[in-house]
This record gives structure tokens, C-alpha cells and sequence, in this order.
């Protein structure tokens, strides 16, 4: 299809290409467009109808939403301005440079004008910055008919009209009806009588995280976002919330790698920032690192008495931090779909204690076979080089668990106790458990 609709562009057969383009889902058109070159997708989208256009705009890239409006005339902008869901347009207004915000502003109407300068001043990542203004609202003295009659009357500018909200002279929020309530109660009854009282709500200020745990627990498709005063400023929609969970992954993932978050897409993303988003942490993993070679040097006597020692350093280093990692990995997503809590620390330690167990013993008695019968080293070593297996693995996977935890604990994001740092620390505890097991058993 992209082949057919860029050979009717380039041959000029506008109608054609406008025909075809306009029988595929806005999804679709938005992914050909972000494959064609600039000069054929500002074509393509400028065939496309005008409700059509708006839609495909909200669904591409930053860099090609900036690049149309900085090639489009300003009546054209306010046409796409006029069709996008004012949640749609704050993300856009928050990730565009100041001129092209200007312009985006210049072509809107002054109450909106106003309500953006409101929402941008909300808290980044914050319910307030995330929610939009187009839901459906009701008055619980309505019935059921007039409700309808309502919804049909102003549904077709709202963002989500399944779930309407009840809000009383002041606009505080009373409860909630959806639209099959709606359809299945008698006419004359009143909303007052069908709505739901028991609401779950966030407020304005209530991070995106947490909302998105809420959206999870609760199998919500929206929910409704009030003031500290209990007066109904907007709703986020699912469709939001799976960006936020996107986001929210891509940001641990980036922290679990020892490395800054970053929101900008990778190819995007000029080799300096992302040097500079590297660099720090790669400082930090390297210097204390250093702590590995100290306590090498420190044990060096006990390395030149039997050299063999120094052989199995890497395997249980890694080993050890491998074990930290599994812990640390399986931890923080536990705790960041809400699986583990704080308060489940003991429980974590004591379940950790016995899988690390199992495992050390298997794997010491594996390596015990593996060097004793095959490399043909010592007795007296490859009970050494076993047990401290053993007993890193053991510390590898309870450090790693409880890290995350305690990170937790002092209001910290559990991600940053992820692999790397967990395998600096790890590597420290095996060295010194490694030589002090060596000069006890070997007598050095």
C-alpha cells in the first residue's frame, strides 16, 4: 500500500492516492507517513480530509508534527487545531519549541488560549497534565431521556461519552453513570436514581504512576481527575494511560541500564546527549569498581601462595552478580505492578533464602565436579572455590532483593538498583568472602 500511494504521488494523481489513503485505519496512514520522504508525506497529508488530518497528526512523531506546522499555512493549522482533542494538544504544545508554539497558539480561540496556559502549569507527569477537559457531564435531577438527548447533543466533541459524570451547581463531582446504564433504564427515572456514588478519583496533583496502577487495579477505560475542593476538573482516558505505562517501563529499563532517563526517540537522539546521559553513572559504576582491585591487592600473599585462585575470580564474580540480578530484576517489577510492598521485606528475604539455597547448592556441586574431576585441581581449592560459590550466591540474591526495596523505603526509584550497581557490590562481597574462605581452609 505505501508502494501504490507513493507511486500516485509521485505521478501526481492526488485523487487516486487520496481515495486509497483514505480507505486505511488513521494508525496506518500516520505509520506511511512517517516512512515517506518530507516532501511526499506533507503531500499526503494535505490530501487528506480535515477531520482525517487531525486524527493522523495526534498519532505522528514530534519531529514530523513541528515539521507540518512549520510547513503549513495558518489556516490550515486552525482547521487541525479545531479537530484535535484538547488532551492531544497540550502533549504536543509540551514538546514543541517556543516558535511553533506561538503559531499553534496564535490559531486558537483566546478561552482556550487561557485553559492551555492552565494545564501547562500543572505539575510534569502530574494527573493535571495528563487529563482533558471533553467528558460528558450531567445533573442528577435529569432523567434518564434528557440525559440521552444530551449526550447526543454534545457527544460528538467529546473525547469518551461511556462514562458520564454527575456534577452538582458547583461542578463537585456527585457520581457517575455509563451509557449502558443509561440505555437500559426506564425514560422517566432520574440520573440521581441510576448513578453511582461510590467513585475512584484522582486529584489534579496525584502522580501518573500512580494513576496508572489505579487504571490497572481497577479495570478503568477513564477516570475522573478533581480539585482539592472535590470540583471535577477533567478525565484521563485509557488510551493516555498506556502511553504513561510505555513511558514509565522505558524510563526503568533505562535506569535498570545505568543510564538517565531520556524521552527522546534513540535515532533522534544526538551522540552527545546520549554520552552525556551515560557518562555519570558509568563514572560512578567505574570508581567504585576501584573497591575490587583494592581488595585484590590486599590479598595479593594469599594469590601468590596458590596462583590457582586467581583462575575462578572472574567465574565467581560473575556468577554472584548474575544471581543479584535475577533478584533485583524480579523485585522491582513486582513492586511496580504492586505485587511486593515495603512491609513484605521479610517474607522477600526469607523466600529469597531458600531459592538461593537451592540454587547455590546445585550449582556448587556442579563446579565441585567440574574442577576436581576434570581440572584436577586440589581438594582443599575446590572445596574453597564451592563453598564461596555457595555463600555469594546466597548474599548475591538477598542483597539483591532488599536493595530495591530499601530504595523504596527512602523514596527512591527502585530501578536505580539494578544490575549494574548490584554487580559492583556483589563483586566487592564475593572478593573478600573468596580470600577470607581461602585463608581459613588453605591455612594461609
Amino acid at each position: 500500500m505505501k508502494e501504490k500511494i507513493t507511486r500516485l504521488i509521485n505521478e501526481k494523481r492526488y485523487i487516486e492516492a487520496k481515495k486509497e489513503v483514505t480507505k486505511l485505519n488513521v494508525v496506518d496512514i500516520a505509520e506511511i507517513l512517517e516512512e515517506l520522504d518530507k516532501s511526499s508525506y506533507l503531500i499526503l497529508f494535505r490530501i487528506l480530509p480535515k477531520d482525517m488530518a487531525a486524527e493522523v497528526f495526534s498519532y505522528l512523531s514530534y519531529e514530523q508534527q513541528r515539521y507540518i506546522i512549520d510547513s503549513i499555512t495558518d489556516k490550515e493549522i486552525k482547521s487541525i487545531v479545531d479537530e484535535l482533542f484538547f488532551d492531544d494538544m497540550i502533549d504536543i504544545i509540551e514538546e514543541m519549541p517556543s516558535n511553533v508554539v506561538k503559531k499553534i497558539l496564535k490559531n486558537t480561540k483566546e478561552e482556550e488560549r487561557i485553559l492551555i496556559n492552565q494545564f501547562l502549569n500543572y505539575p510534569e507527569n502530574s494527573a493535571g497534565s495528563l487529563m482533558t477537559i471533553e467528558y460528558v457531564d450531567l445533573k442528577k435531577e435529569m432523567t434518564v431521556k434528557q440525559a440521552i438527548d444530551h449526550i447526543k447533543k454534545t457527544g460528538v466533541d467529546k473525547e469518551t461519552i461511556y462514562t458520564c459524570y454527575v456534577t452538582d451547581k458547583n461542578r463537585k463531582l456527585e457520581g457517575l453513570v455509563s451509557l449502558r446504564k443509561l440505555v437500559i433504564s426506564d425514560d422517566n427515572k432520574t440520573v440521581g436514581e441510576i448513578m453511582e456514588k461510590d467513585i475512584i478519583y484522582v486529584n489534579t496533583h496525584d502522580d501518573q504512576e500512580e494513576i496508572a496502577y489505579l487504571f490497572k487495579k481497577y479495570d478503568l477505560m477513564a477516570i475522573p481527575v478533581v480539585d482539592k475542593e472535590g470540583r471535577l476538573t477533567g478525565i484521563i482516558t485509557i488510551d493516555d494511560i498506556v502511553d504513561v505505562i510505555e513511558q514509565e517501563n522505558t524510563e526503568d529499563f533505562q535506569k535498570m541500564a545505568a543510564m538517565s532517563p531520556s524521552e527522546e526517540e534513540y535515532l533522534e537522539t544526538s551522540v552527545l546527549t546520549l554520552a552525556k546521559h551515560r557518562i555519570m553513572w558509568l563514572l560512578i559504576l567505574m570508581i567504585s569498581a576501584t573497591f575490587t582491585g583494592s581488595i585484590i591487592r590486599r590479598f595479593e600473599e594469599v594469590l601468590q601462595s596458590v596462583v590457582i585462585l586467581a583462575a575462578f575470580i572472574p567465574m565467581l564474580m560473575d556468577t554472584g552478580g548474575n544471581a543479584g540480578s535475577q533478584a533485583s530484576t524480579l523485585i522491582i517489577r513486582g513492586m511496580a505492578l504492586g505485587e511486593i510492598e515495603i512491609k513484605d521485606i521479610l517474607k522477600v528475604m526469607w523466600k529469597e533464602l531458600r531459592v538461593s539455597t537451592v540454587v547455590g547448592v546445585i550449582l556448587s556441586l556442579v563446579n565441585f565436579v567440574r574442577i576436581y574431576y576434570i581440572e584436577k585441581v586440589s581438594i582443599e581449592v575446590a572445596i574453597t572455590v564451592c563453598s564461596t560459590l555457595f555463600f555469594t550466591i546466597v548474599l548475591a540474591k538477598i542483597v539483591g532483593a532488599m536493595l530495591p526495596i530499601g530504595a523504596r523505603k527512602l523514596k527512591l526509584d527502585p530501578a536505580i538498583m539494578a544490575s549494574p550497581l548490584i554487580t559492583t557490590i556483589v563483586d566487592a562481597v564475593a572478593l573478600i568472602l573468596y580470600f577470607s574462605m581461602a585463608s581459613w581452609i588453605l591455612g594461609l
